[in-house]
């Protein structure tokens, strides 16, 4: 249950501090006063979508924390062990969320960051809050089946799970068959551009070309008379038989002849000259490979243009296919792959065929299995239902859930459901939208809201105006059976009527006011005088008499008793 809630900065709270009681707490307070707000602050802090917009003027963000103590804690405490999230030894979880103005939020559970998947995960077995408008959902005749599934043990949760799965198996394997089955004309047209595509890439034969060597050997004969004139200079420097020109290896012997001179006078000297021996021999190396390059330098005309064309083939994939030879030849394979699969396109049709078949066998023994733990399940659910609605002042009654097989697989198999209602004795079944008023809908929201709670074990009912559309006899049944769950669950409960907040164990009233130009709104928990007060104005408005409080004491002094 939830034992504290925190909100600051959110619409117009500024800081509000509940600490809610165990069993049956109402809410009460004048229109716009921030009712709604606290719930839809609850909702957020649960796991719901977060507004920037509700983020009060000025501020730069909304916190939302909640203090929630486990009386059973075993399934909350075996998922926080999941995610890895310390368990408070005192069954106790501490959730709280950041909404700021850029739309970033953050969202932790016992001081640790969690997304909002996990988030909902966890909060989903502490409270159910049924909104203002939720009982309008059993209109919507695709709603039905939810319901029902939500009544269901392990052994349906799994078969769901399972449909699911083929489901969603079989949609994948239906979007293949798709895309394979293009018409004639557009299966041709393609084939041709692929295999068109395909010998332009393989006719430049990229498996074995080197891109860099062939470029390298490109630039040596597009330069071949460059290089030849230079070698032919360089030759001359080093060793020239013409004894005009500076020729570094006649310098070089003139050196070694002089050094030969004076090396015998010492060891450093020798050294020296063994040195300009070895650069003079170098030299002489180098001059003779030169020499050869240069007798075998000429330009190969046809290798020229081969390497030119090879080039030029290349950037011309490059620039349709990709920028680099990897990129190309990652292109040239998907498009292979492409046109086999379109090439062997029956072949494959037939398999994608033969698999569906199996998955929709699957499906009709899963659905099949499906349909018998419904049909078993909504007999149970016919019975809980009419029991609670009255109870709940229906006491003519009829309920019934009413199947159709469709002719077509969904991820929730192939029921369809409706739930169809007599509310008169004598009066034909008929679907809830024709014939049910709005305090009738919200009993029967309150009836599943009840039996659910007791399946799903959740620990806390939230109910936002559930005594939306009734008033007198009626009003009171609701409140009594509100006040019946709370002996086994928390309530907290927005009522305007008189007759349920008399039944609260603990009351809260909201009160709006204007300070400095700023709206904001308080809760503050009432006494027994101050309940007679606020019960009062609930049955008489603004003008209160003596007898108005007189009715508002004894209602009170009556759900003591209660």
């Amino acid at each position: 249950m939830i034992v504290e809630l925190k909100i600051s900065n959110f619409a117009i709270i500024d800081n509000l501090k509940i600490n809610f009681e165990k069993g049956f707490n109402v809410l009460t307070g004048e229109t716009g006063a921030g009712k709604s707000i606290i719930i839809e602050g609850i909702g957020m802090l649960l796991g719901q979508r977060a507004s920037r917009d509700l983020i009060r003027t000025g501020k730069e963000k909304a916190i939302l924390e909640g203090v929630f103590y486990l009386e059973n804690p075993v399934r909350v405490n075996r998922i926080l062990k999941e995610y890895g999230i310390d368990i408070d030894p005192d069954n106790n979880i501490v959730i709280s969320r950041e909404i700021h103005k850029s739309g970033r939020t953050i969202s932790r559970v016992n001081g640790r960051s969690i997304t909002l998947t996990t988030l909902n995960n966890i909060t989903s077995n502490l409270i159910d809050i049924h909104g203002q408008y939720e009982h309008q959902s059993l209109l919507n005749v695709n709603n039905h089946i939810m319901l029902v599934d939500a009544f269901g043990d392990v052994k349906l949760r799994m078969l769901l799970d399972d449909i699911k799965e083929m489901y969603k198996k079989i949609q994948i394997e239906k979007e293949k068959l798709k895309e394979l089955s293009l018409n004639t004309i557009d299966k041709e047209r393609e084939i041709d551009l692929l295999k068109y595509q395909l010998d332009e890439i393989d006719s430049v034969n990229l498996s074995k070309f080197k891109e860099e060597e062939v470029i390298n050997e490109y630039n040596k004969l597009d330069n071949i008379k460059e290089i030849g004139y230079t070698l032919s200079e360089v030759l001359n420097i080093i060793n020239s038989e013409d004894y005009n020109e500076f020729v570094i290896l006649n310098c070089i012997n003139k050196c070694i002849t002089k050094m030969n001179k004076i090396k015998e006078y010492d060891d450093n000297l020798k050294q020296y000259n063994d040195l300009l021996e070895s650069i003079g021999f170098e030299l002489q190396d180098l001059s003779r490979s030169i020499m050869d390059y240069l007798d075998n330098l000429e330009i190969d005309e046809n290798r020229f243009k081969f390497l030119k064309d090879r080039i030029d083939s290349i950037n011309k994939l490059k620039k349709k296919y990709g920028n680099t030879i990897e990129d190309i030849i990652n292109y040239r394979n998907l498009i292979e792959n492409k046109l086999r699969t379109l090439l062997d396109n029956e072949k494959i049709i037939n398999k994608i065929n033969d698999n569906i078949d199996l998955i929709e066998k699957k499906l009709y023994e899963y659905c099949s299995k499906l349909t018998g733990l419904r049909k078993k399940l909504s007999k149970k659910i016919e019975l809980l239902v009419t029991k609670e609605l009255r109870e709940l002042n229906m006491n003519n009654v009829s309920f019934k859930i009413n199947f159709n097989k469709l002719d077509y697989f969904t991820p929730r198999g192939w029921d369809e459901m409706e739930f169809l209602i007599s509310t008169n004795e004598g009066e034909d079944m008929k679907p809830l939208s024709k014939i049910v008023s709005g305090g009738e809908m919200s009993r029967i929201m309150l009836a599943f809201k009840r039996i659910l709670a007791e399946y799903d074990n959740i620990p806390c009912l939230i109910f936002d105006e559930i005594d939306s559309g009734i008033s007198g006899r009626t009003a009171q049944i609701v409140g009594e059976k509100i006040k019946k769950i709370s002996q086994n669950h928390q309530v907290i409960c927005i009522s305007h009527l008189p007759q349920i907040a008399a039944l609260g164990d603990a009351h809260f009233v909201l009160e709006k006011f204007t300070n400095k130009g700023k709206t904001k709104t308080n809760i503050k928990k009432l006494d027994y005088k101050q309940r007679i007060e606020e019960l009062s104005r609930l049955l008489g408005g603004v003008n209160l008499t003596n007898t108005t409080k007189l009715h508002a004491k004894e209602m009170l002094d009556m759900s003591k008793k209660l």
